[in-house]
């Protein structure tokens, strides 16, 4: 089973937060060994970046407003090709300041789901369903239309 880690500065500080990602947790439990590493939020990007690097494991995917976009569909395709190839992946997502260039330096792939903007707690939302869809996709599910 695949192992996914999201390194995420910050701690989802309302309920409803919480509770989307827990939902979106248990989806994701028949499909991937899922972790979340909650880092504190610093006085500065170079420490949050310090905290990020001791986290990275496998294949590291920074989610960065300069990344590429995708699909969902390329997204779930990635998806598949690293848990064909039996790899971990590490997603980070900064704080609300965005991440160090050595975060993004040391990352194997910088990824941006729009070019807008988004509160890094509701982005955490975001991506696990980004990830339960491609899962989904991967098996031929009915969940993506």
């Amino acid at each position: 089973m695949m192992k996914i880690t999201l390194v995420c500065v910050g701690k989802l500080k309302e309920k409803y937060w919480r509770d989307a990602c827990a939902e979106y947790e248990k989806r994701l439990a028949r499909f991937c060994k899922l972790e979340i590493r909650e880092l504190p939020e610093r006085t500065s990007l170079k420490d949050e970046g310090t905290d990020i690097l001791k986290n990275l494991r496998g294949y590291v995917l920074v989610l960065a407003i300069e990344g590429k976009e995708m699909t969902s569909e390329q997204f779930a395709f990635s998806i598949k090709k690293l848990q064909d190839a039996g790899r971990e992946a590490t997603f980070v997502i900064g704080s609300s300041c965005g991440l160090c260039d050595e975060v993004k330096g040391a990352a194997d792939e910088k990824i941006s789901f729009s070019k807008m903007t988004f509160p890094h707690q509701m982005f955490r939302v975001v991506l696990l369903e980004q990830l339960y869809r491609a899962f989904m996709i991967g098996a031929g599910a009915e969940y993506h239309k």
